[in-house]
């Protein structure tokens, strides 16, 4: 965990216990970090530092209004830079930057994002806390720690058909999960 993460994981933990002067001080910190990135990002798509700004206010209010959703077991970066993401995406949507708009070496933007795998990494952990736990079992086995089917089913406690129609279900439910995210 690097200095910057302990210490706005620790504004936040503040913050989450009522202190109002820890809350301002983390908002600030965030803030001039979401403005770089966000100008950063708006730029490959010939965006101003006004729009940048517009993004910065919108996020700094989601966490604000969202920060009682933040699980202080995890790492509050990935959880900030989520929410930035879903900001940033909807902001593109709403002003109708397309692809058609967008050279194609710049088209994979979110790909090259340094934080993307840390984000997905705990919107994968928390979708997957939402299913049935034979489903949860059984993904997290033979998906996420290469198990074999046999494997799975003895760690599950159930049989081997049951892992593969757990996995099945569990996938068809987590991808209607993700659609349902991304639509909000």
């Amino acid at each position: 965990m690097t200095t910057r993460e302990i210490e706005l994981k620790a504004l936040m933990l503040a913050s989450l216990d009522g202190d109002a002067a820890s809350h301002r001080a983390l908002l600030d910190r965030l803030s001039r970090r979401l403005r770089a990135y966000y100008k950063g990002k708006l730029a490959r798509f010939g965006r101003g530092a006004a729009e940048a700004e517009d993004l910065v206010q919108e996020t700094v209010l989601a966490i604000h209004l969202k920060r009682h959703t933040y699980d202080p077991a995890e790492p509050l970066t990935p959880w900030v830079h989520a929410i930035a993401r879903y900001k940033l995406i909807d902001f593109l949507r709403r002003t109708r930057a397309s692809l058609t708009d967008v050279p194609i070496e710049e088209a994979d933007i979110m790909a090259h994002d340094d934080n993307v795998d840390t984000e997905s990494t705990y919107d994968l952990k928390r979708l997957i806390q939402r299913l049935q736990e034979k489903m949860r079992c059984s993904i997290e086995a033979v998906k996420l720690d290469g198990q074999s089917i046999a494997e799975a089913a003895k760690r599950c406690g159930i049989s081997e058909s049951g892992v593969k129609v757990s996995i099945h279900r569990g996938l068809k439910t987590l991808a209607a999960l993700v659609a349902r995210e991304t639509r909000t």
